[in-house]
């Protein structure tokens, strides 16, 4: 099996989990709060749209990363299954919990166990390195800036968005999770 083929059947795997998040876990109406506010359509568009761009910007343009580091895919592999297994620990620690929209369910507990304990979204730094492991795979400065920066400004605004919802739900009880927990990188941000 070659390095060119893992690396597409961890792409194609990740696009089918990622699709099959939201198709089974998405909170309707009747299971809880929905306060989304639009952030899954934002995040999906951005995501699929700074892929896509990213690939354009790899062929059009000429600014290699590591242009004599052959072996980059090497390193990205890891990196890319560090991100998919940080992620889909978040979203299993939640259980029923985990919901693709942001959604507060009745009987809903703030969880602050395993990763939850170190940062306080998981999940999307897993995502984030995922994007970083798509970004460095492209060998490409401008591809990998597309595909990071840009999916990082919609799980921020994401962000913003659930937490605003879990201080409605939580109050106190989660300003002071928010006082003693990072949100993305542990112990920086």
């Amino acid at each position: 099996m070659t390095i060119s083929l893992i690396w597409k059947i961890l792409l194609y795997g990740w696009t089918a989990s990622e699709i099959y998040i939201v198709i089974a876990t998405r909170t309707r109406h009747s299971g809880g709060v929905v306060h989304d506010r639009g952030s899954m359509v934002i995040l999906w568009v951005t995501i699929v749209g700074s892929i896509t761009a990213a690939e354009y910007a790899r062929y059009l343009t000429h600014f290699p990363i590591f242009p004599r580091f052959h072996a980059l895919r090497l390193l990205v592999i890891p990196l890319f299954i560090a991100g998919l297994v940080v992620r889909w620990v978040a979203i299993f620690s939640l259980g029923k919990a985990f919901s693709a929209n942001v959604a507060i369910r009745n009987s809903q507990s703030l969880y602050r166990s395993g990763l939850y304990s170190v940062v306080r979204h998981p999940s999307y730094t897993g995502m984030l390195i995922i994007f970083l492991a798509i970004g460095l795979a492209d060998r490409n400065w401008i591809s990998a800036a597309i595909v990071l920066i840009l999916p990082a400004a919609a799980l921020l605004y994401r962000i913003h968005v659930e937490e605003a919802a879990l201080h409605g739900a939580f109050g106190a009880q989660y300003t002071e999770y928010c006082n003693t927990t990072k949100r993305l990188i542990p112990g920086i941000y």
